[in-house]
């Protein structure tokens, strides 16, 4: 599943494309998502121009002329990709022309110039809805995210407050939606091994200065990510094609056996799971 840098990823490329473009309208070629899209819903949004396009976690928002609001959740396996004079032009997701199959387009968004935005979605495990833009961050997608946690609001005060006399483990913990928003299992591992915290330790039993390099090295692999293309896991690239290159940075994920990464560390990376996820790390660098 794309976590924040892949999804910031994918917004950029959208809006490089999108912004401030009038759609004509929309074609649903298959409604059976994660949720049932509404035909008669999107049938009646016409000639509205894209104001905004933005991300909330892992959730992708383009705002509409009309106070309307397009709420895209990626699933596992969810992409678009540009279409022009029936041609596939470079965009956004897992980007390849072997993945664009026509049976797994869902939506289609046609653009005034008849350029066409297309939804495309193998497992089905994305969604697609229609919100009005009052009622967007009052919908239950929405309403209990925590923090985004490039913003300030992700702080020392904040992550002390909330571990207080909690029993969660740090790594269940990290990929909260509650706590902070938008962190998955690949950046959770890679976040604890820099912050040298074991995922299995007890948020309460944090010390301050733990939580502080927890904090710090949150925000700088996320942004190290995102300035990185996002990490190409199976097919990922990005709006020009390119795939990202996070994953050569990986330090513990999907490391099982290799040696630790750091200097003068001998100890052999490990797997566990926690929380039905596999979590790597090195048993001796992480406390």
């Amino acid at each position: 599943m794309p976590e924040l840098p892949e999804v910031e990823v994918v917004k950029r490329s959208l809006k490089s494309l999108m912004l401030n473009k009038t759609i004509r309208y929309f074609v649903i070629k298959n409604s059976k998502l994660r949720y049932k899209i509404d035909h008669k819903q999107f049938s009646n949004i016409k000639n509205v121009k894209v104001k905004s396009i933005s991300r909330k976690s892992k959730y992708l928002i383009i705002s509409l002329s009309n106070n309307l609001c397009v709420l895209i959740h990626l699933g596992m396996t969810g992409k678009f990709f540009f279409v022009k004079k029936n041609d596939l032009k470079k965009l956004s997701f897992y980007y390849n022309k072997n993945d664009y199959i026509k049976k797994h387009d869902h939506l289609i968004m046609v653009l005034r110039n008849n350029n066409k935005v297309v939804y495309n979605d193998v497992r089905k495990f994305g969604f697609i809805k229609i919100i009005e833009k009052n009622h967007l961050f009052k919908s239950k997608h929405l309403k209990n995210l925590g923090p985004e946690p490039l913003t300030k609001k992700f702080n020392l005060g904040y992550s002390l407050g909330y571990f207080k006399n909690r029993n969660l483990n740090i790594k269940n913990c990290l990929m909260s939606q509650s706590f902070i928003s938008g962190i998955g299992n690949i950046y959770a591992n890679e976040i604890l091994f820099k912050s040298k915290i074991i995922p299995t330790k007890a948020v309460k039993e944090l010390k301050k200065h733990k939580v502080k390099n927890l904090i710090i090295a949150t925000k700088k692999i996320l942004k190290s990510s995102i300035e990185k293309g996002g990490s190409s896991i199976q097919n990922f690239k990005s709006a020009n094609g390119m795939e990202g290159t996070f994953q050569d940075n990986f330090k513990v994920y999907n490391r099982e056996g290799l040696k630790c990464s750091r200097i003068n560390c001998y100890a052999i990376i490990k797997k566990q799971i926690i929380g039905q996820r596999s979590t790597f790390f090195c048993p001796k660098c992480q406390k």
